[in-house]
């Protein structure tokens, strides 16, 4: 009987920790320099279970901590999940659009689902 292989071997995933996931979805960022708080909105480009990938129009200091929260929605869905996570932004790159950037974040806490997600307050 042959064998079926659920996952890529770690060969497949040119030699990343996690396998990475081509996902868009809204992410907000929030995040603090100083004594300011701040929040963006960004799109994932890519997604694993050890960080992601996000498009912005605005740049983030590096190695800062942030919080996130992925909007995941599904064709059949009728309303997106809410996915909230914790991690550090550990590269910030120019994006292949001018005027965009690309961030690289590694998650330190597992992602949880929001029960109820309510609006960040603006501040």
């Amino acid at each position: 009987m042959d064998r079926i292989v659920m996952f890529p071997r770690p060969s497949d995933w040119r030699g990343r920790s996690h396998r990475r996931f081509e996902l868009e979805f809204p992410v907000r960022l929030k995040f603090q320099v100083g004594s300011t708080s701040s929040e963006i909105e960004t799109v994932s480009k890519n997604v694993s279970i050890g960080g992601l990938l996000v498009r912005s129009v605005l740049p983030v200091p590096e190695d800062i901590p942030i919080n996130f929260i992925l909007s995941v929605h599904g064709r059949e869905s009728l309303r997106p999940v809410h996915l909230l996570g914790e991690g550090r932004i550990v590269r910030v790159e120019s994006g292949e659009v001018e005027g965009t950037f690309i961030i690289a974040v590694k998650c330190t806490a597992l992602v949880t689902q929001l029960k109820e997600y309510l609006p960040i307050q603006e501040t």
